[in-house]
């Protein structure tokens, strides 16, 4: 029986590859899966290639070209030894359509689950897709239809948020789990799950928490740390938790979260939440040339309109978030049952749990 090839780059990837590497041998037990992603990946069963970590950025890209060329050609060695039967490459566009690319070039099928989000720049990937890609399964709802549209075989198969959230704990339950105050306002904060965001968005994160408690006695600051983060308890004046993402959002009654996959997180566990960004200048100025979407939040992208206030780049201060985070914690205040009715949307149109199965099922009806 051939290989089949996972390739995730980033902490959600390897989440996402993990939950992907449990089905698949649950469908095709003893079948080889070797790949590149982290610590989940590899408890799942998955031969680890190289371990790495995602990097976003135009500038910080750069210098991880070196160390990104010698996997590629790692990679494409394996994919002409004919060992590899599917490659199954998750997000990570700007390493993983290089492999696509190498493994077509073998007559190796491909299957990219998360596929680039060509409709917030590089739509002109769409070509190059079509080409390599012989599946795509995609996971927000407008997707399917656009890489259709482009000639790729793509097939809308919800998000795999949905998987983790089918038995979300009550408030009350998440709060008793982490140790938590089981009265009292909270306050989540979600600052990346990179060492570089840690870097941009820590100390505004605290920042913005210090005058939130000044502002409400009382309030308890908690910060969410992805395992792929080296933050001690005495590193930052506030409580940690570690990897439970769903749980920390649930115990909040508000969150501030980094762009991202959390955004989704807090429309999935139905916390309200602002959503913020930082970069560096010059990737930030590239950005404003290339990106041609309205937001930034995947939350206020999939809602198709400002749900969760922004705030990027210099308008990331202290006292402008604090000002939205605040409006949000009034139980009957209108700001926050607005947005709870935006956020029950977005969840509706994420799908239906199940989409690692889906993609699982499409994965086993590929390989040979």
């Amino acid at each position: 029986m051939r290989e089949i090839l996972i390739l995730a780059g980033e902490a959600s990837g390897d989440r996402h590859g993990a939950m992907l590497a449990e089905r698949l041998q649950a469908l095709r037990p003893g079948v080889p899966l070797s790949g590149t992603g982290g610590a989940r990946m590899r408890a799942a069963g998955v031969e680890m290639l190289e371990e790495h970590e995602g990097v976003v950025g135009f500038v910080e890209v750069l210098k991880h070209i070196p160390s990104h060329y010698r996997l590629l050609r790692r990679l494409t060695a394996r994919l002409a030894t004919g060992r590899v039967g599917l490659v199954i490459c998750i997000d990570y566009p700007g390493f993983n359509m290089r492999v696509a690319a190498a493994a077509a070039a073998q007559g190796v099928p491909v299957l990219y689950y998360i596929t680039p989000q060509v409709w917030a720049w590089r739509a002109g990937r769409l070509k190059q897709m079509a080409k390599v890609i012989t599946k795509a399964a995609v996971i927000l709802p407008f997707e399917e239809a656009l890489l259709r549209g482009a000639g790729v075989d793509a097939t809308f198969v919800g998000h795999p948020l949905l998987d983790r959230a089918q038995a979300l704990p009550t408030p009350a339950e998440a709060r008793a789990r982490l140790g938590l105050p089981a009265s009292g306002e909270i306050l989540a904060l979600f600052p990346g799950s990179r060492a570089q965001e840690i870097r941009r968005h820590l100390h505004e994160f605290l920042a913005v928490a210090n005058e939130l408690t000044r502002r409400r006695p009382g309030l308890q600051v908690v910060l969410s740390v992805a395992p792929t983060i080296d933050l001690r308890d005495n590193d930052v004046p506030v409580p940690l938790i570690r990897s439970a993402s769903f749980e920390v959002l649930r115990a909040a009654d508000v969150a501030l979260c980094k762009s991202g996959t959390t955004t989704l997180e807090a429309a999935v566990a139905g916390t309200p939440c602002a959503i913020v960004y930082r970069t560096s200048a010059i990737s930030y100025a590239i950005a404003r040339h290339l990106v041609k979407i309205e937001h930034i939040g995947l939350l206020n992208i999939v809602a198709g309109r400002r749900l969760a206030p922004e705030f990027v780049q210099d308008a990331f201060r202290t006292q402008p978030v604090a000002d939205a985070l605040e409006e949000l914690f009034a139980p009957e205040g209108a700001a926050r049952r607005a947005m709870l009715e935006g956020l029950a949307d977005v969840r509706a149109r994420l799908g239906t749990p199940g989409a690692s199965l889906r993609v699982a099922e499409m994965a086993a009806g590929i390989v040979s």
